[in-house]
Order: structure tokens, then sequence, then C-alpha cells
């Protein structure tokens, strides 16, 4: 996550899409803004995932369909290692769900236009999750009524959680930021962040995504 108190932060991105095209035109409007470096381009999930462990980006771009190694194992390879934002065209849901399970920490269209792509690359890499307004109810929806019956049981349940916590779920659950959180709340962002990976932990969740999931099926 780049983040550096009191200092301009540069997020250092790994665009992967086997596509030339479309990894060149990610990239130029990437580095055409002054806080955001692309590092690395990946032609398919292998070398995705090769580059990433060797170049430690803030955030990866990942392509769902790709050659060696699709988007959804590629994004399972980086838990730990990068924050992984999907690009996806949303027409085959299975992949979307499966990179929800990997640990995604968003979800975005490949339609999206620059503005709200530099937005996304900076708000997953403050340590925020997205998912793109056109795929938000549907995938919400979809999710939590055919994932549910299946997955694993979370470490602790909603019980585990302090009453504060549970008003930081609750604002996952609403799409909200950290710095939304924390205004909401009345605390400092810092503490926001701390809470937040405090409910991934005790819910044995990997990314507020999941949270945000989890919550709109628990309410």
């Amino acid at each position: 996550m780049a983040e550096t108190a009191g200092e301009p932060v540069t997020i250092r991105v790994l665009v992967a899409d086997d596509h030339a095209a479309v990894r060149a035109g990610i990239a130029l409007i990437l580095d055409g803004v002054p806080d955001i470096e692309v590092i690395g381009e990946a032609a398919d999930g292998e070398q995705a995932v090769t580059m990433a462990k060797q170049l430690r980006p803030d955030v990866v771009l990942m392509d769902v369909r790709m050659p060696r190694l699709d988007g959804i194992s590629a994004t399972r390879e980086l838990a730990g290692v990068s924050d992984v934002l999907i690009l996806t065209t949303f027409d085959v849901d299975e992949y979307v769900f499966g990179a929800l399970r990997a640990g995604a920490a968003g979800f975005l269209l490949k339609n999206t236009d620059a503005e709200s792509l530099v937005e996304a690359v900076r708000l997953v890499a403050r340590g925020d999750g997205l998912i793109s307004p056109g795929v938000t109810r549907k995938l919400i929806a979809a999710f939590a009524k055919q994932a549910t019956p299946s997955r694993r049981e979370p470490a602790a349940g909603p019980e585990s959680l302090t009453p504060r916590e549970r008003e930081v779920l609750a604002c996952i659950g609403r799409g909200m930021s950290n710095a939304d959180i924390a205004k909401e709340l009345d605390m400092a962002e810092a503490t926001t962040k701390t809470h937040v990976s405090r409910v991934l932990n005790k819910l044995g969740l990997k990314s507020r995504v999941q949270a945000a999931i989890y919550y709109s099926g628990g309410t």
C-alpha cells in the first residue's frame, strides 16, 4: 500500500492484460498522472505473478481471462504481495465471483473512463475496496445468493466484533472508504484502518470487498 506521511507518494502499478493495445492504453492514461507510475506490463497471468513478486507494485490491474494463468488464479497467488484491481467486461459472472473469493481488492469495467480508472487505482492503493457502479448491485446480489451455501465459515461470527467494529463493518457494507468512515464515526483515518484490519481478521475475510458481501448477506 502506498503511503508516506507528509510526503507525496507515487503509486506503483503493474498492468496485466493479454491484449497489447489495452495494456498500452491503460499505461498511457496512468503514466500521465503525476502520482502514478506504471512499473511493468504483463501479457499473461504467470508473467503477472512473477513480475509482481519481483517488483512489488502497490496495485496490479488484472484482466480476468488470460493465457497460461487466468486472472483469478494469479490474484490468489498474489495475496499479501500486492492489491489486485480486476478489470472485467462482467459477461461471465463466475470469473468475478472467483476473483472475490481469491481476495481481489476491487472490480472495474473495461469501458471505464480515464478519470474513474485513475481514481480507482488511488482508492485501492489507499487500502479501500472498490466495485464499479455498473456491477455493484448485480455482483452483491448474485454473490450473496450463490456463494453463501458453499462458502467457508468465517473464523468467527459477528458476535466477536466490538460495537465499534460492527459500526465499521456496516460502513464498509455501505461502500464507504476509510476516509468516509473516519468522518462518519469521528475518528482518525489510521484508527479506521486498524478497525478494518481487525474486522477482516476476526471474520476470516481477505478483503473489504468480501466484508461488504458478508455484511450484505447478513442484513
